[in-house]
């Protein structure tokens, strides 16, 4: 569905999230998937601790990047590689059962460890080696492929992002797949009790047919945590967020993966969403045909274990009003809609010295809480961007084990053409 955006505050679809939104919007925004970048990695298996938005902690399995300190990290470090460039991935594992690593549509060879039903796996102190040439470009999976049942559960899951040889700015080799900003939107979710039982010696007593998630993750955060910056030190397991930021008319590539064992139908506001590839493929009719076959929506099923790539773009057609208030003599700004030009908001604004309007703007029908503001406080929307809610459809999925805030809820900004951005990709 399309909502109506405001000037100093935001759209959504349920009041309420008012309260919580969000301490942390200043942020800055990349305009690239955090990963490590490169064709040799090399990985550890070991424990570590995240934190839950209700204020929980719990011990999970995780993937750390040896090379930069073996810090843990849930999801495991975005691994991004080039089409066609040979790929080396060793893993080292410090946990006390084996495990291994699986890379769902790349044609694989392992050696070390022993052999396990899926692949090679590494027991306690050994190293498993990875390798595989990447043939197509796309989002891809990786993750545990021994006892994946808990072991993903667990944490031991992550991303692959592949590079076309097309060049940058591209998703795949095709220019249906033109992008300017791209987000990685990994959704898993948590059964605590599973976790609790591992962490008190319990192992045997995991049961994961009764499997119960009350907890749910984007890139391993729960909201408001995910619009927090990249690498925050109170999130020292959890590195990546979620807080896709643009300007109006720019093409916003969202690498959505389905990274744990349940549907999940995850919303789109203010736009729909255009998927163009699947499972790291175009959808095509034909080679070369480019994503010919793509459909649009506003509400998509996030599938375990699929990838696919989706395409969101806003440039405020059909508001009905000039949403960055120009005279009519003003020259048009970049991916503005041109026929509201000029017309104005549909509610009474406040003076440039108004003090009775609080930090959200409620000077209008829409959203926002009344009250003062210091001398010179600008708010908590600052640049006056227009937020739209990107979250679940299934109620529950929006706590951390029925506790409010939490779950797959972000918000898009779409930011003036004059607030700076991070460059468009390299």
């Amino acid at each position: 569905m399309k909502t109506t955006s405001l000037r100093r505050a935001f759209s959504v679809s349920a009041p309420l999230l008012l309260l919580a939104c969000l301490l942390l919007w200043a942020a800055p925004s990349q305009a690239k998937v955090q990963g490590i970048t490169g064709s040799s990695f090399n990985l550890v298996a070991k424990t570590g601790y995240v934190v839950t938005s209700d204020g929980d902690r719990f011990l999970m399995w995780l993937y750390a990047n040896q090379n930069a300190g073996s810090s843990a990290q849930y999801p495991g470090p975005t691994l991004i590689v080039q089409q066609g460039t040979p790929v080396t991935i060793r893993l080292t594992n410090q946990l006390n059962e084996k495990t291994s690593i699986v890379f769902p549509g790349q044609r694989v060879n392992a050696t070390g460890g022993t052999q396990g039903l899926l692949t090679r796996e590494a027991a306690n102190g050994q190293t498993v080696t990875y390798t595989f040439t990447p043939g197509e470009p796309g989002t891809y999976l990786y993750r545990s492929g021994t006892n994946p049942d808990l072991q993903v559960e667990m944490g031991l899951v992550g991303a692959i992002i592949v590079r076309p040889t097309m060049g940058a700015g591209y998703a795949y080799n095709h220019a249906d797949s033109r992008f300017d900003r791209e987000f990685l939107l990994l959704i898993t979710e948590m059964d605590p009790l599973i976790h609790r039982l591992v962490e008190f010696g319990q192992r045997a007593l995991v049961d994961t047919t009764t499997y119960f998630a009350t907890n749910w993750f984007v890139n391993g955060r729960n909201w408001p945590d995910n619009m927090s910056e990249d690498f925050v030190p109170w999130l020292p397991r959890q590195p990546y967020k979620f807080q896709p930021r643009m300007h109006p008319g720019e093409k916003v590539l969202v690498r959505s993966t389905g990274a744990g064992v349940e549907l999940h139908p995850f919303h789109y506001h203010g736009n729909n969403i255009e998927v163009i590839a699947v499972d790291g493929r175009l959808v095509s009719s034909a080679p070369g045909a480019g994503a010919d076959l793509a459909w649009q929506v506003t509400t998509r099923r996030s599938v375990p274990g699929q990838t696919a790539d989706v395409m969101w773009t806003w440039n405020a057609r059909d508001l009905g009003w000039d949403i960055y208030g120009h005279n009519v003599t003003d020259p048009m700004q970049p991916g503005e809609w041109e026929d509201d030009h000029g017309k104005p908001f549909p509610v009474v604004l406040p003076t440039r010295d108004s003090m009775t309007f609080g930090p959200f703007y409620s000077g209008s029908p829409f959203l926002g809480g009344t009250g003062d503001l210091p001398p010179g406080d600008p708010g908590l929307n600052a640049n006056a961007g227009f937020f739209y809610m990107w979250h679940s459809h299934t109620e529950k999925e929006l706590t951390s084990n029925d506790i409010w805030p939490g779950g797959l809820v972000t918000f898009m900004i779409v930011e003036h053409p004059n607030v700076p951005l991070p460059a468009t990709p390299e």
